[in-house]
């Protein structure tokens, strides 16, 4: 479990060797005047001996980021608050960047839930939450978050058509809801090295190459269906509002036959892909 620590203050300590520093020199200058140059020599190298090794101890933070303190293999705790800091120079010290992070996964071929063979990719937003189990309980966070992510995308992807035509969801039409859930079971895997996932969203989606046409000339065909569909109903619509009309205002009264001749000749000039070219009648209506 992380634990975080306060640290000595970097300043107070540089103060501190450089008076010890001091004190050595001062005391080398004495060697030759002192009758005691054996103890002002051994003050002096221990003095800079402390130094030299008390170096070590000095890091800095900047905001973001925070150091994980290891002392002969044993966890001391995790110092996040940015500045300049000093700690026991045998600590080692390692970096853990907390920052928020995007991971660009490439594009990966998996199969849909309807068995078609299909490219996708995601984006990946995480940072760290938890240094102790980020730095000990997986070799390299990294790349087990890259690993992760590739695992939960196949798994969502087969578990989505890519396409449907009701209400359920789907790859394409519903992003957000994918996002969502590739979002959760990515929280849900990476909990164990200390991860948290922010967002999640799918970057790349498309057929495979191998069925990208014949799926191309399905929409096609079904886009052609729902217009023309539309079209009718329009067309349906339009004749039985003329011919309703018509009776109302008593502007012509046609027999059956003649309405039946009057929707066909309304229907195929609705629905037309081409305009129509009139016919002028130079006799009576019923000639």
């Amino acid at each position: 479990m992380e634990k975080s620590i306060k640290v000595l203050s970097g300043a107070f300590m540089l103060v501190v060797h450089i008076a010890m520093a001091c004190a050595a020199i001062y005391l080398l200058t004495q060697v030759k005047e002192s009758p005691s140059q054996g103890v002002l020599v051994a003050i002096s190298m221990t003095l800079i001996l402390l130094v030299s090794i008390g170096m070590a101890g000095f890091f800095t933070l900047e905001p973001g980021d925070s150091r994980v303190l290891i002392l002969f293999g044993s966890y001391k705790g995790t110092v996040k608050d940015s500045g300049f800091w000093y700690t026991n120079p045998f600590m080692v010290k390692r970096k853990v960047s907390q920052r928020v992070r995007t991971l660009n996964g490439e594009k990966l071929k998996v199969n849909d839930s309807m068995g078609n063979p299909i490219e996708i990719a995601t984006v990946v937003v995480w940072r760290v939450h938890d240094t102790f189990k980020a730095c000990f309980d997986v070799d390299s966070y990294e790349d087990y978050v890259e690993m992760q992510s590739e695992t939960a995308l196949r798994h969502s992807a087969s578990i989505f058509p890519y396409d449907a035509e009701d209400e359920q969801i789907s790859l394409r039409k519903n992003t957000q809801e994918v996002g969502d859930h590739l979002c959760e079971e990515l929280n849900e895997r990476l909990k164990v090295a200390g991860i948290e996932v922010l967002e999640s969203r799918l970057s790349h989606l498309a057929y495979a190459p191998e069925i990208a046409g014949a799926m191309l000339r399905r929409q096609q065909a079904a886009a052609v269906i729902a217009a023309r569909q539309k079209i009718v109903d329009g067309a349906v619509g339009m004749v039985e509002m003329a011919l309703a009309r018509m009776e109302r205002e008593k502007v012509i009264v046609l027999d059956d036959e003649r309405k039946a001749a009057m929707v066909s000749n309304l229907m195929v000039v609705l629905c037309s892909e081409q305009a129509a070219s009139p016919v002028l009648n130079a006799g009576t209506l019923y000639n």
